[in-house]
C-alpha cells in the first residue's frame, strides 16, 4: 500500500510517499480502507521530533482517518462495509490502517469522508476541553484563539452548539470568515484582543478562553477572564510555552486548566465512545460540520504539512487517499 513516511527529522519537506506492507488484520483490531486523513499540528511536530511521542524511524504519521471497515472483531460495534471515522494515533497517512475498536466511530451517510476525517482529534479534544475540563455552561462566553484553524474552528463550532456566545480571535479577515461560518458570534484580531473582549462583554470579561496557541497572548488571556473564569491550555502552536505568576489567579479567582485529552483517555479507553455518543446527535443533526480549508493528494503530503507549519491553514486540512 501507499503511505507517507517520516524517515528523517528534517521537517515537513522531508516526508516522502513509499510502498509499505499493509497492517496485519490480527485479532482485536478493526482494519479500515482509508478514504481521507486529517492533518494535525502534532503531525508537523513529529516531522522534527518535537512531539512528546517519538516513534522510531521510519514511521507513518497521521492521527485521524475516515473510511470503510474491511474487517472487524466479532464483538466490535462496527462491521465490514461500515463508514467510520477513527483515531489510530499513528499510521493514518496510509491506504489501510488497523485501529483498536475503542477508537472507531460510525458516521452517518450524510457526512463525507473528508468531513469525517476532520472529527476525531480536534472535536474529541475540544469536547473534553469544554465539557469535562472547562465545565462550560449554556449562556457563558467563550474566547477562542487560533479560531481559523482546525482546533479553533472545532472549538468555535462545538461551543456554539452547546449554547455559548463565542468570540473568535483570528489573524486575518479570511480566517475570521471561516470562524464566522463555524459559528462565531464576534471576530476580533490578536492585537488588542483583551480590550476588545472586555468591550464586547461590557467590561465583565469572558468565562472561558480556549488557547491552542500559547506564546505571548497568555497573560492577556488571563486578564480577559471574568471572575471564576477558566483558561484552557490546549497547545502551543506559537512555539513558546508561557508561564504564569500564580498571584494573578487569586485576584478574580480564575483558573488555568490543562487539557491533556490523550493522557486522560489513554487510561480510560471507554471514554472515547462516551464522547462520541454525546457528539453523534449533533453530527446527525448537521450541527457539527467541520470547515474544510484545503484537501491534498497523498503525494502532496509535504505541502499539506507545510500549510499548518506556516500558519496558513484556513479551516481543516485533509489528505484524500481514495
Amino acid at each position: 500500500m501507499r503511505a507517507a513516511q517520516i524517515t528523517s527529522l528534517d521537517g515537513p519537506a522531508a516526508v516522502r510517499v513509499a510502498d509499505v506492507e499493509e497492517p496485519l488484520g490480527s485479532d482485536g483490531v478493526v482494519v479500515i480502507d482509508v478514504h481521507a486523513a486529517g492533518v494535525t499540528f502534532p503531525d508537523v511536530l513529529q516531522t522534527r521530533g518535537l512531539y512528546q511521542y517519538k516513534p522510531e524511524l521510519p514511521f507513518i504519521p497521521g492521527t485521524e482517518v475516515a473510511g470503510v471497515v474491511r474487517s472487524a472483531p466479532a464483538d466490535a460495534s462496527v462491521r465490514a462495509g461500515d463508514r467510520v471515522a477513527a483515531f489510530p494515533g499513528l499510521g493514518g497517512f496510509a491506504e489501510t490502517v488497523a485501529v483498536s475498536p475503542d477508537a472507531v466511530f460510525p458516521v452517518p451517510d450524510t457526512t463525507s469522508f473528508v468531513a469525517a476525517a476532520a472529527l476525531p482529534m480536534n472535536y474529541l479534544t475540544v469536547h473534553f476541553a469544554l465539557t469535562r475540563r472547562g465545565g462550560l455552561r449554556e449562556g457563558e462566553t467563550v474566547l477562542v484563539h487560533g479560531a481559523g484553524g482546525g482546533v479553533g474552528t472545532a472549538a468555535v463550532q462545538l461551543a456554539s452548539a452547546l449554547g455559548a456566545r463565542v468570540i473568535a480571535v483570528t489573524s486575518s479577515t479570511e480566517k475570521g470568515e471561516v470562524a464566522r461560518r463555524a459559528g462565531a458570534h464576534e471576530v476580533i484580531a490578536p492585537e488588542g484582543f483583551r480590550d476588545a473582549a472586555r468591550d464586547l462583554t461590557d467590561g465583565s470579561g469572558v468565562d472561558l478562553v480556549v488557547d491552542p496557541v500559547g506564546g505571548d497572548r497568555f497573560t492577556d488571556s488571563l486578564r480577559s477572564l471574568a471572575p471564576e473564569g477558566r483558561l484552557l491550555v490546549v497547545g502551543f502552536t506559537a512555539g513558546e510555552i508561557p508561564t504564569v505568576k500564580v498571584n494573578r489567579l487569586l485576584l478574580n479567582n480564575i483558573s488555568v486548566v490543562g487539557v491533556g485529552w490523550g493522557a486522560f483517555w489513554g487510561k480510560r479507553p471507554a471514554y472515547l465512545q462516551e464522547q462520541w455518543a454525546e457528539l453523534r446527535p449533533l453530527l446527525d443533526a448537521g450541527v457539527l460540520d467541520p470547515p474544510i480549508g484545503a484537501t491534498y493528494a497523498l503525494e502532496d503530503i509535504a505541502a499539506a504539512l507545510t500549510e499548518l507549519d506556516t500558519r496558513a491553514a484556513r479551516g481543516k486540512v485533509v489528505i484524500k487517499l481514495r
